[in-house]
């Protein structure tokens, strides 16, 4: 539904995306994921053809954004951060005009401005004007004009930036409703905003996608190590030597590392090749079996938090 291959933008001296490719289908939810700065905005106003890329192409639904660029964007609904409103609107002549602009048939307008509504949940502004809403529902009348021509991809930049948590969670509620339907596409630098909403993520870091995975497998697609540290009584050096060798033949693991804390106790950090799962439950089985006491288990399976620290840390800067 949405194809970007080889994209590229510069700004003077800064070379804002560098060479972003990607495929996004129908049904999926997928989250943009970077610091600011990334180059997530950049890339956003490519995919909806309203920042011509310096080179690569973008396909909404088979057709170049730039080839048949008003074929293409009928084919989009698109949220920008900074929603563009009219003030003196009310909520329903502003959806009417939009139906207008997408080209949504005469006789098909009130249906479709009937169910933007209803999905938005903004029957009760119907004949509010827009300058009177509160920042939430100014983002669902954004949200509803983005969906209003029923369009196979939607792509939302920032689209809880500045709401309460009430908003945020009624936000997250829609967007989930609406990728069930659509090619979905979110832009955010908020790692919680892509974990719950997200069933994939693309992180961008200087211009350059970094990753490109499922959000639960993120980890072992970018080579994030599994680990588990524990706090045992090992003061006898048998049973410790014993301790550590068991560790150390466990499948998948690369490496047990091991600081005295005194008292007779140690701690030890065993770290095991990218998704290995169950860790702890194994170590923590051996530690009962060997009769080694434990006052910590911690199981430190890399996070989406810790894989995308991880990956902006190595990214370089772009020229």
């Amino acid at each position: 539904m949405i194809e970007a291959n080889g994209l590229h933008k510069r700004f003077g001296a800064v070379h804002a995306v560098r060479g972003a490719s990607f495929t996004i289908e129908k049904g999926q939810a997928v989250g943009l994921l970077g610091p600011n700065g990334a180059g997530k905005t950049t890339t956003i106003r490519m995919l909806v053809g309203s920042l011509p890329p310096d080179s690569g192409t973008v396909r909404i639904d088979g057709l170049d954004t730039l080839g048949r660029s008003l074929d293409a964007r009928r084919r989009i609904g698109y949220l920008p951060e900074s929603t563009p409103l009219y003030p003196e609107m009310t909520v329903a002549g502003l959806l009417r005009h939009r139906a207008m602009l997408f080209g949504v048939a005469r006789r098909d307008r009130r249906a479709a401005i009937d169910r933007a509504i209803d999905r938005c949940a903004l029957r009760g502004m119907r004949a509010r004007r827009v300058g009177t809403l509160s920042k939430g529902y100014r983002q669902r009348v954004g949200l509803a004009a983005a969906i209003l021509h029923n369009p196979p991809a939607i792509l939302l930049d920032e689209p809880t930036n500045g709401l309460d948590p009430t908003q945020i969670t009624e936000m997250r509620r829609l967007m989930r409703d609406l990728a069930a339907e659509h090619a979905l596409v979110i832009s955010s630098h908020i790692l919680g905003e892509i974990e719950k909403t997200c069933d994939r993520v693309i992180v961008l870091a200087s211009g350059v996608v970094r990753a490109d995975a499922p959000v639960g497998d993120l980890a072992r697609a970018t080579g994030a190590a599994t680990r588990c540290v524990l706090e045992a009584a090992l003061s006898d050096a048998d049973r410790a030597a014993g301790f550590i060798a068991a560790l150390r033949d466990i499948p998948a693991v690369t490496g047990v590392q091991t600081e005295d804390l005194g008292g007779g106790w140690r701690r030890v950090s065993v770290s095991a090749e990218p998704g290995a799962r169950g860790l702890a439950e194994v170590v923590g089985s051996i530690a009962l079996n060997r009769g080694v006491s434990l006052r910590r288990l911690a199981d430190e399976t890399p996070t989406l938090e810790r894989v995308f620290l991880g990956l902006v840390a190595r990214a370089e800067p772009a020229p």
